[in-house]
């Protein structure tokens, strides 16, 4: 796994950017930048230029979900990883044909999310 990869981490939870950005240390990652919603993660994409995104889909002012659609419209190429609550199957499926790559259900352990990152950046690399 490629730990020099810029990440962004978006969620409304101070506590849960907290637990991932110790994960994603941990893991030996050392660029990341935090959002607190869609709307502040699209403010920072184009200076902060990510390669790889976990958002949370639950949020104020800008879900995840419509932070995907407009970040893909804009030409973010970078693999996004839900990171959420939301583990129905059709929420699944909405946030695929999105632009998702891949899906973390909280609560998580460190093993699930370094497997997910691992498994969606082999995935990315494949299909480039």
């Amino acid at each position: 796994m490629d730990t020099k990869l810029r990440v962004m981490l978006i969620d409304d939870s101070k506590t849960m950017r907290n637990i991932q950005r110790t994960m994603l240390t941990q893991m030996g990652f050392e660029t990341l930048e935090e959002a607190q919603d869609g709307q502040d993660a699209l403010s920072k994409l184009g200076a902060f230029r990510p390669e790889l995104i976990l958002c949370d889909w639950n949020m104020p002012n800008l879900d995840g979900l419509e932070f995907v659609k407009q970040a893909r419209s804009r030409g973010c190429t970078a693999p996004i990883i839900m990171v959420t609550t939301e583990s129905e199957k059709t929420k699944v499926v909405t946030a695929i044909r999105a632009g998702v790559n891949n899906y973390v259900v909280k609560p998580f352990t460190q093993e699930v999310l370094a497997a997910r990152i691992t498994e969606t950046l082999s995935k990315v690399k494949a299909a480039a």
